[in-house]
């Protein structure tokens, strides 16, 4: 099968961050599936190109067997509101001129994920020219996220974001959700059919982690950071308005009678905002670390007591799962659950850690007082959320169940989708 995919946050082969596609797409060419990206040139965390495309509109590269054509996208992505809009609008107009004119051959279908909701444009304008359908991937609901959190106050631009979102979701043959709370929404609040939705979500990579569990010693590597008397909770991920890490420094202000370590793994725009007002407040017990690749992530994981989810309280949150919280689970690290929903449920079903209420640092720092005088319930939840995600969340099942929904359509267009099954 030959199957183009739009993602502007599509992962270098040393980038950090989250890799769902990355690994997917690897593991589509093993089994012979022909795979061409359409990615961005800026990681969405940075503020500026690599060396190798700068001045460049278009470049093409090889991970692996998968063939990446990397496409101009502003570098005042992450200046700003505007900013960050016009890097959503360039990316649409570079690759849609990647997809027309670069690419060469036939493909079978194109696979779009978002955010940004805008990379629509491109799929569904590609899929009219070459006639082959297009596959739409929400990993989070847009413009909702975006308004709940200030991103977006434009009026003007929530009603276009809105008509945009609808029109996208009628011409998508096939509409992928990450979470089930997505495919609810979708269905009762927008009108979706509900044979037209799937639900492939985030998935825990344990092809990595017990590769690196076979060798890896822990305790020297505690020795090596200074952890060795310290409870360590990890946080990995980005720094941004969204994630309102603000609740874990005010947690730890909480907590300097214990030997509880915050390590807090990432970039964002509010990352120096972050560690100004940790050195403000003098907390000896927060450590800001710069972005890693995903094998040394999941180090600094398994070299930890727990790991953290957290984001900031606002309803549309309550439809998400935090993608690192299957990265805990493959290390087998319980979880400090501060998101309210399906996050809160997925935890709590798997019996892998506690919900934190969101934003309440005196719940924060209650619940972790609960684990640090009860070692054997950190290691009993540690493999509860091992054995949960390895039987539901296996990111290899997960792929293969993908590209059998893929394989639905035929190269003419004519095709209905395959019954969605959920």
């Amino acid at each position: 099968m030959r199957i183009l995919l739009l993602h502007q946050y599509f992962l270098e082969e040393d980038d950090p961050g989250g890799s769902r596609f990355n690994e997917m797409t690897k593991q589509w060419s093993d089994q012979g599936h022909e795979i061409t990206v359409i990615a961005g040139m800026m990681h969405y965390n940075g503020s500026q190109k690599r060396e190798e495309y700068k001045g460049r509109w278009f470049k093409r590269k090889q991970q692996g067997q998968v063939d990446v054509w990397r496409t101009h996208v502003s570098e005042s992505y992450n200046s700003g509101f505007l900013g960050r809009l016009w890097g959503y609008f360039s990316f649409v107009f570079s690759s849609l001129w990647a997809g027309l004119f670069k690419v060469k051959g036939n493909y079978d279908i194109i696979l779009v994920t978002s955010p940004p909701l805008f990379v629509g444009i491109t799929a569904y304008l590609l899929s009219k020219f070459k006639r082959v359908p297009f596959v739409f991937e929400i990993r989070d609901l847009w413009p909702e996220s975006a308004i709940d959190t200030g991103v977006v106050t434009n009026n003007a631009i929530i009603r276009l974001a809105y008509w945009f979102e609808a029109f996208i979701y009628e011409k998508a043959k096939l509409i992928n959700v990450l979470t089930p709370a997505f495919r609810d929404s979708l269905i009762e609040k927008k009108g979706v059919a509900p044979g037209k939705i799937i639900f492939i979500p985030n998935a825990a990579d344990f092809s990595l982690s017990d590769n690196i569990l076979e060798s890896f010693d822990a305790e020297d590597f505690r020795d090596e950071k200074g952890w060795s008397d310290r409870f360590v909770i990890t946080y990995v991920g980005a720094h941004g308005v969204a994630n309102h890490l603000e609740q874990i420094l005010e947690t730890a202000d909480l907590l300097r009678d214990t030997n509880v370590l915050f390590v807090l793994i990432g970039s964002g725009m509010q990352k120096a905002k972050l560690v100004t007002k940790a050195s403000n407040m003098k907390l000896n017990n927060v450590q800001f670390l710069d972005p890693v690749s995903k094998a040394d992530v999941f180090k600094y994981i398994l070299a930890s007591d727990m790991g953290t989810s957290v984001l900031k309280k606002v309803d549309t949150f309550k439809t998400v799962y935090s993608n690192k919280t299957f990265d805990y689970m493959a290390c087998k690290k319980p979880i400090l659950m501060a998101i309210d929903g399906v996050s809160r449920k997925l935890v709590e079903e798997a019996e892998a850690g506690i919900y934190v209420e969101p934003e309440d640092s005196v719940d924060f720092a209650s619940k972790i007082r609960l684990y640090l005088t009860n070692p054997e319930r950190v290691a009993s939840e540690g493999v509860n959320g091992y054995l949960y995600a390895k039987q539901n969340f296996d990111r290899k099942a997960l792929a293969d169940k993908y590209v059998a929904y893929l394989k639905g359509f035929d190269k003419d267009y004519v095709q209905e989708p395959v019954k969605a099954v959920y």
